[in-house]
């Protein structure tokens, strides 16, 4: 078999290619650029050598994989970028059944300190919502929680809260 790709150096890249492209559809549903990117640079190795563009030599060969993985890279990634779509962060999903939840602080937060409140066995981080007009709730208020992240309530004092016409 080795001795075979020694006289069919194209075969071998043609092979590696076509292995590589299997593998980038079958196991990663064509969600990584790299071994796309890897495998479209050995086919395309492999087409130089059986046209006689690069000498059928391993050196040249390797030197020519790895500069033709370079330019696949720099020629189709903005392409394939712009093919995803949309690149924003998903906004943010207010929809929790935790959204309304009213409880008091055992701690003052400000917009620069956080702090912390169980609900449910868990311990949650208390800040203060971006858009509240306040920066600071006294201890012993009650909060209203406007928005929940991963262990993170963002919070308004209930009287913001009603001001903002909710009841």
């Amino acid at each position: 078999m080795i001795e075979f790709f020694d006289d069919n150096i194209h075969s071998f890249w043609f092979a590696i290619g076509f292995l590589l492209l299997a593998l980038e559809a079958v196991a990663f549903g064509f969600s990584t650029g790299f071994v796309l990117f890897v495998g479209l640079a050995a086919l395309l190795t492999g087409s130089l050598l059986w046209f006689n563009v690069v000498p059928p030599t391993w050196l040249a060969s390797i030197a020519t994989f790895a500069l033709t993985s370079v330019i696949v890279s720099a020629l189709l990634w903005k392409p394939l970028k712009r093919l995803q779509g949309d690149n924003k962060a998903p906004q943010k999903d207010n929809t929790s059944d935790l959204i309304g939840l009213k409880f008091r602080l055992e701690k003052t937060i400000t917009a620069d300190s956080s702090g912390v409140t169980r609900y449910s066995g868990i311990e949650w981080k208390v800040e203060i919502d971006l858009e509240s007009k306040q920066n600071e709730i006294a201890a012993g208020n009650t909060v209203v929680v406007v928005a929940v992240d991963a262990g993170r309530f963002s919070v308004i004092s209930l009287e913001e809260y009603n001001d903002r016409g909710n009841k």
